[in-house]
């Protein structure tokens, strides 16, 4: 019998956890995350990881500097082992893009940075490429949008009465389901699936305010009050209102004819509607 190959995912958060029973079925998993003892910010406790084949990186990069030091700190890691992965893939962010000013936006775009966060995930795909690149091992960069379902909807934003801005000022924003990225995690894990550079989006295209109303409409809540942006200083939080300086719309093509993903939910409003029958109307 030929043993299973094995697989390390760094970082066990949502999409790790929803991706891991598939997985189950073809690698023994190692899971790289603090309760394991196992900690990208502390590189002597990786000491302990053993060789793996694949690795699932979904670990996020720390929340200041310029640098993703938590994805050099696991490549050192897997530096000098018997056995060094031959596929990595990472969840990256759509953030990398900067602002388009609303165009649609292909993997063949520069990478443009706006913010420090998005910097330091356009360093993790760079420090990732060039040890791939040393080492023959296939990458795949998933770069993610907006990722929702039941427990990652704007409620408490909308109870309290958090405004949009309006049609004017807006920004086009671009979405994915939980269960759809953990999927084409599943999907670009697999043997001969190519590698590369994915836009992991829906084929949604819709502004934020038009989200905002319809999560709101699932929920049974007010729709946001529109205003200008010159009036959104102080009334929407800092982090959110840096998102809506950025505005673009993801081309999926690759994703669907390359990868060969299956979205379970083509757009949101199919996401929406099955989060709304699980409960997303329930009070907080």
């Amino acid at each position: 019998m030929v043993p299973m190959k094995r697989l390390l995912i760094a970082g066990f958060g949502d999409i790790a956890r929803r991706a891991a029973p598939v997985l189950g079925n073809a690698f023994e998993l190692r899971i790289l995350a603090r309760k394991n003892g196992l900690d990208l910010d502390r590189p002597e406790s990786l000491a302990a990881l053993e060789p793996v084949d694949a690795v699932l990186h979904c670990a996020p990069p720390p929340a200041s500097g310029s640098a993703d030091t938590r994805t050099a700190n696991l490549l050192a890691a897997l530096e000098g082992r018997r056995i060094l992965p031959t596929r990595i893939v990472y969840i990256s962010t759509s953030g990398v893009y900067g602002d388009c000013g609303g165009a649609l936006v292909d993997e063949s775009r520069a990478v443009n940075p706006q913010t420090a966060r998005a910097a330091r995930r356009v360093d993790a795909e760079a420090r990732l490429a060039l040890w791939c690149s040393a080492h023959g091992a296939a990458l795949t960069v998933l770069r993610a949008p907006g990722i929702y379902a039941v427990d990652r909807l704007p409620l408490a934003g909308l109870r309290a009465g958090m405004p949009a801005l309006r049609d004017a000022d807006d920004v086009y924003t671009n979405h994915i389901h939980a269960d759809d990225l953990a999927a084409i995690c599943v999907r670009a894990l697999e043997e001969g699936a190519p590698a590369g550079i994915y836009n992991a989006s829906d084929d949604s295209r819709l502004k934020m305010g038009e989200w905002l109303d319809m999560v709101a409409d699932q929920a049974g809540l007010p729709r946001p009050q529109r205003i200008a942006r010159s009036e959104a200083g102080g009334r929407i939080p800092a982090d959110l209102l840096s998102f809506m300086g950025e505005s673009r719309r993801l081309d999926n093509t690759r994703l669907k004819r390359t990868l060969g993903a299956r979205l379970r939910y083509p757009t949101v409003r199919e996401g929406l509607a099955h989060e709304h029958a699980a409960g997303v109307d329930q009070p907080a």
